[in-house]
């Protein structure tokens, strides 16, 4: 695996552009990074040698990347105590770090993040999670499960690579692909990606900011708030906007253009529910595309312009003349705010449905879709989300029905037209009464609104789409008006009942489409830079006159 190229033969395995990125940052690495391969004749051998070409093609690329292969039954593998192929390992005589299985897809990120890390010596991590870190004094050994069609996955992963770096003598790691490692993941009950175990404790459902991750890894259970211990950071700005989907990102695109200068906060990953889109096909320009796709278009757009600040939640907001809003990390003060928090998925609520989630019940196909392969799963809901989820399960052959309380369909008749052409089975006029199972989903118990049957419905995934509900915590926190349906409140310039502050995209309700969230972010900026220039709180109101008052 160590015969160079030469300089202008390009890889067709990584792509031109994407190798000669990759040759600068590998190249400036000061460390090697060893990586061994553990493989076995026979077992898996279409993952090995994916393995293998994947590798080849990273040390073709510098031989900063020193690549070196072992048999699954051989002394090295004793050694290390590996028993799975394909497994690789990163710079064993310094960290105890793993991967099991071939890091592709969206895992690539993790790959390409776990080198760069290993070559600098260094975790990286921010010094509010320096100190927690050192206060761990037992050791950890982590698990992260996840997949690679999960774009939440990298950014867990990476925390974990940090931890580990960060404290080798205490923190060891196992990245575990649950596609080609479905016997460990069935043991866990990892069904849903990302999923982390510490010393075979689950401490982490979902992605997770730095922070919060590392508090994790100390208190063996899973954080939801950071408190900082220091004072943080303070960031002056004329406008921040909270949410890094669609309307978050073109509002941040539309406020620099105006001349504000702007900060975009986003605690997840970009793109909101479209990063989790498998295809796109309603959005001007492209006839089909994929959802992660077209986030990294628009984010790759809008880092043009804004500055973004990923993996920080805000935990608290002060309205007034200079708006305060304090995150896990900093503090930033604007003199306005738009909430472009966007919408969650909207829980079914039947029993059983908080018992299995990540064991069976899923809100994420793209994520948790691929270890459903050959299985028999339900798909809940009758609009274009269910529509949707329920043709890609099928198309990745998943054994799907669609469960819908109605008796016609609400999505858009292209994709409707999609469910019948593949000849997928609908339950119509049906609801799920509960979900059983033990360690995981084993079947639904379902009820025909129409005849009164109830009956038992074996399946081994429940995939709930019906709707989303309107990320509004921070709203309620200030006092903000909200809609009977709970979504925020606003007039037609996106202004809230509190001065300088507006709301823009899912979180406003509406129609909840990629292109109408961007306009309403495009037009909450465009008025958050007129009313800075003539603030509408600061005029007096006039007297009606006598025709007004008529």
């Amino acid at each position: 695996m160590s015969e160079k190229r030469p300089e202008n033969q390009q890889d067709p395995f990584l792509g031109s552009q994407v190798e000669d990125n990759l040759r600068v940052a590998f190249n400036a690495l000061p460390n090697k990074v060893p990586v061994m391969l553990f493989t076995e004749n026979g077992q898996n051998d279409v993952l090995n040698q994916a393995a293998r070409d994947l590798l080849k093609s990273f040390n073709k690329i510098s031989d900063k990347i020193e690549i070196s292969e072992f048999d699954l039954y051989g002394t090295e593998a004793k050694k290390h105590s590996v028993n799975s192929s394909p497994t690789l390992i990163f710079d064993p005589d310094r960290y105890s770090i793993r991967y099991l299985g071939v890091p592709f897809g969206e895992e690539a990120r993790t790959l390409v993040g776990m080198i760069l890390l290993i070559g600098f010596q260094t975790g990286n991590l921010s010094e509010q999670s320096q100190q927690v870190i050192k206060r761990i004094n037992s050791k950890r050994e982590v698990k992260v499960f996840v997949s690679p069609t999960c774009p939440y996955c990298p950014d867990q992963a990476i925390n974990a690579v940090k931890a580990a770096i960060e404290r080798p003598e205490i923190v060891s790691l196992e990245i575990i692909d649950i596609q080609s490692n479905q016997e460990t993941a069935n043991r866990y009950s990892a069904f849903s990606v990302p999923q982390t175990f510490a010393n075979d404790i689950l401490i982490a459902y979902g992605a997770q900011t730095e922070e919060l991750f590392v508090l994790s890894l100390q208190k063996l259970e899973q954080q939801t708030v950071f408190i900082p211990e220091i004072d943080a950071e303070v960031i002056e700005t004329d406008v921040v906007i909270v949410g890094g989907g669609p309307a978050g990102l073109a509002a941040g695109i539309y406020a620099v253009r105006s001349g504000l200068k702007t900060a975009v906060i986003e605690r997840g990953p970009l793109g909101g529910q479209v990063a989790t889109t498998p295809i796109v096909e309603n959005y001007p320009g492209f006839a089909r595309v994929p959802g992660k796709t077209l986030v990294d278009i628009l984010v790759s757009h809008a880092l043009e312009y804004v500055q973004i600040f990923q993996g920080e939640d805000v935990v608290g907001i002060q309205p007034g003349a200079k708006i305060e809003v304090q995150t896990s990390r900093r503090k930033f003060l604007a003199k306005a705010l738009i909430l472009a928090t966007g919408a969650n998925y909207k829980k079914l609520g039947a029993p059983g449905e908080m018992l299995f989630m990540g064991r069976g019940v899923s809100y994420c196909a793209t994520c948790d879709g691929p270890l459903f392969k050959g299985k028999k799963v339900i798909v809940i809901g009758g609009g274009n989300s269910a529509v949707t989820e329920a043709l890609y399960l099928h198309n990745i052959d998943v054994w799907t029905t669609l469960v819908h309380r109605g008796n016609t369909l609400r999505a858009q008749e292209h994709l409707a037209k999609n469910i019948f052409s593949n000849n997928m089975e609908v339950l119509w006029d049906t609801e799920v009464v509960e979900i059983k199972g033990k360690e995981k989903v084993s079947e639904v118990i379902l009820r025909n609104n129409r005849t009164g049957l109830v009956y038992p419905f074996p399946v081994q995934g429940v995939f709930i789409a019906i709707g989303y509900e309107p990320s509004v915590h921070l709203a309620r926190t200030l006092d903000i008006e909200l809609t009977p349906d709970g979504f925020i409140k606003h007039d037609s310039h996106h202004r809230t009942n509190i001065p300088g502050i507006y709301s823009a995209g899912d979180v406003e309700g509406g129609y909840k489409q990629i292109v109408t969230a961007m306009g309403q972010g495009t037009e909450a900026a465009l008025s958050v830079f007129e009313d800075l220039m003539h603030p509408y709180w600061a005029v007096e109101k006039e007297p009606l006159t006598e025709t007004a008052k008529t």
